[in-house]
């Protein structure tokens, strides 16, 4: 089932999100839910926030196909990155409920994480390049960041007339979304 995405605006993108349990109802289905969100968004990572519910969990996916040998395709819960070296590297970065609106954030290229799977085994690995770039933007999702919030005071200046419009649903995007300031009224 596809899920409406959370628009800018909305509290829950900026609640530090809370562990799960193995116990969570019905994790199976969300994380299910939350891949066929991402695919039909065009995303290449979606965090719980993003669909409303302030849990550490998210989702990472940069192949662009099967037979892409740099297929990263992973599920994270209750991530912790403990280590980020490198030398930091600017990228074009947009996120799913912001749209339209694409940032150079820096972020170093080689991380240490440690996570839970899908099948509640426990991980801990180093990553590099574009995939550590995604989960280091998702793993901000869960601490209450955007990417909005790395931005320079000027820069969010010149940005926060289209950030109040993406809340109030003045944008277009080709998956549903959740809008916080929208009218109710129509």
């Amino acid at each position: 089932m596809k899920l409406p995405i959370i628009a800018y605006g909305d509290p829950v993108l900026k609640k530090v999100c809370t562990p799960i349990e193995q116990t969570y109802p019905d994790l199976k289905q969300l994380i299910s839910n939350m891949f066929e969100t991402m695919y039909n968004a065009h995303g290449v990572g979606l965090a719980a926030p993003q669909v409303g519910l302030p849990i550490r969990l998210f989702i990472v996916d940069t192949g662009a196909d099967e037979g892409d040998k740099n297929k990263f395709k992973k599920v994270f819960i209750n991530a912790e990155i403990l280590e980020e070296t490198g030398e930091p590297w600017a990228f074009n970065e947009g996120c799913l409920s912001i749209p339209d609106i694409r940032e150079d954030v820096m972020r170093k290229p080689n991380i240490r994480i440690k996570y839970y799977d899908e099948h509640w085994e426990l991980n801990e690995e180093e990553v590099s390049g574009m995939p550590a770039r995604v989960i280091q933007h998702e793993y901000d999702h869960i601490e209450g960041k955007l990417f909005t919030d790395t931005l320079s005071l000027l820069r969010k200046t010149m940005l926060k007339s289209k950030l109040d419009a993406i809340s109030k649903g003045n944008v277009k995007a080709d998956y549903k979304m959740r809008f916080p300031k929208q009218s109710k009224k129509r």
